[in-house]
């Protein structure tokens, strides 16, 4: 029986209505009469694309994508499908498969603002970001009032540790759209990168005014009120983002830090968990047969791998757990980074040492080392405190005594570190290892006391921020045998002998920690949860002695409170081992 001959009249009537339908709002009745035109004709190229637009709208990302390819299917030259799909699989994560889509609507279509966008986000998610700020910029060249645009090319500019330009393209979108909530958020994740967390504050305010149930301004306003030492109330910021989004990975994380800074471990370890759910992490859990030890299970007789994460630092700071876990009558695996694997044979509790990357022998179970302080349910009483852990070979540091002490001609022997890695691809990351370091010029008033004849120094820095050292004027000041060290157990070997380390919040410290020796760490003010709050020690490590910063990026104020105290020392201890 043939259609009707009305009926491509009747679906224009329909998709008319069902159109105003979906302007006005009625979405329910919209998708309703959606449906009922592809009940009579199937491949209706328009009632799919907008039965997808519909489906975006409601946030049902999948669905969305399953109508628009089925648009595409019909009629595949259609360039704002194309660019609607690279939006949804954008938003999907999908970055791969988003760029394709993006880049078949441009071919179609070459000066397609939306395309453009959504081709930058793509790029910026496949972690180009040149070529995101490029498809950006073209974008605005086209449109100048694309909001959207301005506000997506800010992130990149973050990505790209160009924060200032990012406050500016912000300001260019709220120009043209102030309402923006989404661009007063990243306005202020620009200026916390700026050190302005009074001004960061305001603007995520401002954001959730407009947008209350915003959960990412939630927990930006919680980070910048941690900058602002402001913890209690950062609490109640990361509470109202999970109220609207318990499964929000990022804010529970920042939750379990702000808890740690706090001193509240027990709750923190718990938290400090779901740094396994965050997106940059997830990838690198790793995923065994054998089941995870939290402490839930007897350990007698059993084989468990202790396996690193993260940093070099971290791993030094954590495999004082490993005794610990041998006295529980586990036969002990210890999987560590390449640089430390000479120091940790000297570890005690260990069976087995195992570097990152080999082989592994038989386990009959695992835990990483930042969750063994959850394991043994540890607080600030029962920190494995005991000092040293770790031990220089003793054929190396009698070697170097021999070297350093014809250096030193018995003055006082000081380690500097001024810069800890850097990680300028990951934007929290960049942000904390520029907040921690310092160039060494900054450490003018600790190597001025070198003046008083009573003080040698010896540069303890690796990595590109070494290079500051030849070039300087205290060059003459500070003997660098750096390039002789090629892992921790020969930096161990070093720093066994000498009379004080000062260093930034980095891996040496707690190496210096770990060996037992004297430490003087610069921390900055928005401290990492190790250290606590507003304590000049740390349970962790006995010798060590923080300088905080009174005020977020203030240097100078611990750079003369450290030297001050240095050139006392020199002159008590001239030569004193």
């Amino acid at each position: 029986m043939s259609k009707p001959a009305y009926l491509p009249q009747q679906l224009d009537r329909m998709l008319q209505q069902a159109v105003a339908l979906q302007r006005n709002g009625a979405l329910v009745e919209a998708e309703e009469l959606y449906r009922e035109i592809l009940e009579l004709k199937p491949r209706h190229a328009d009632a799919l694309q907008l039965s997808g637009a519909l489906a975006l709208q409601t946030g049902r990302l999948q669905e969305g994508v399953e109508w628009l390819k089925k648009a595409l299917a019909v009629n595949p030259k259609q360039a704002a499908v194309h660019s609607n799909l690279a939006y949804a699989l954008n938003a999907l994560h999908r970055f791969g498969e988003a760029l394709a889509s993006a880049n078949r609507a441009l071919a179609l279509q070459p000066e397609f603002p939306d395309a453009l966008n959504n081709r930058g986000n793509a790029q910026a998610g496949l972690d180009a970001p040149l070529d995101a700020l490029a498809s950006f910029d073209r974008a605005i060249a086209l449109a100048a009032d694309f909001a959207d645009a301005w506000n997506n090319r800010a992130c990149v500019l973050r990505d790209l540790g160009r924060p200032a330009d990012a406050l500016a393209s912000c300001d260019r979108a709220l120009a043209v759209q102030p309402g923006f909530a989404h661009a007063w958020s990243n306005r202020g994740n620009a200026l916390a990168d700026l050190n302005e967390p009074g001004q960061a504050e305001a603007s995520y305010r401002r954001a959730l005014e407009l947008a209350p149930g915003f959960v990412d301004a939630w927990n930006n306003l919680g980070l910048a009120q941690i900058d602002l030492n402001r913890h209690a109330e950062a609490l109640i910021s990361y509470g109202r983002a999970l109220a609207l989004n318990p499964e929000a990975a990022e804010t529970h994380w920042n939750e379990s830090l702000c808890l740690l800074q706090m001193g509240r471990f027990e709750a923190g370890w718990r938290k400090y968990e779901w740094r396994w759910e965050r997106s940059r992490i997830r990838a690198s859990r790793r995923v065994f047969a054998q089941p995870l030890w939290l402490g839930d299970f007897s350990l007698a007789g059993k084989t468990i791998l202790l396996h690193a994460e993260q940093g070099l630092g971290d791993t030094l700071q954590f495999c004082r757990y490993a005794a610990m876990v041998s006295k529980l009558g586990a036969s002990v695996i210890l999987e560590v980074q390449p640089e430390l694997l000479r120091l940790m044979s000297t570890l005690a509790g260990v069976d087995q040492l195992i570097q990152a990357g080999d082989p592994l022998p038989p386990f009959d179970c695992h835990c990483p080392l930042l969750s063994l302080p959850l394991a043994f349910r540890t607080d600030a009483a029962t920190i494995a405190s005991v000092t040293p852990y770790l031990f220089a070979q003793p054929g190396a540091a009698r070697a170097w005594r021999e070297r350093v002490d014809a250096d030193a001609q018995g003055r006082l022997k000081v380690g500097l570190v001024w810069a800890g890695g850097n990680r300028p691809h990951v934007a929290e990351l960049r942000k904390n290892d520029a907040r921690r370091s310092v160039t060494l010029a900054r450490l003018a008033p600790i190597l001025d006391v070198a003046d008083l004849s009573n003080v040698q120094f010896f540069s303890l820095q690796k990595g590109p921020a070494a290079q500051q050292l030849a070039a300087s004027e205290w060059a003459p000041r500070v003997i660098d045998y750096t390039g002789e060290l090629r892992d921790f157990a020969d930096t161990a070997a070093l720093v066994a002998n000498l009379d004080l380390v000062i260093s930034v919040d980095t891996s040496t410290a707690h190496l210096a920690g770990a060996l037992d020796r004297p430490v003087w760490m610069l921390n900055r003010f928005d401290t990492c949860w190790r250290w606590l709050l507003e304590r000049g020690d740390t349970p962790w490590y006995p010798r060590a002695r923080l300088f905080r910063q009174p005020a977020l990026g203030d240097w100078d104020s611990v750079m003369k409170a450290v030297g001050s105290a240095l050139a006392g020392d020199a002159l008590a201890r001239s030569g004193v081992d």
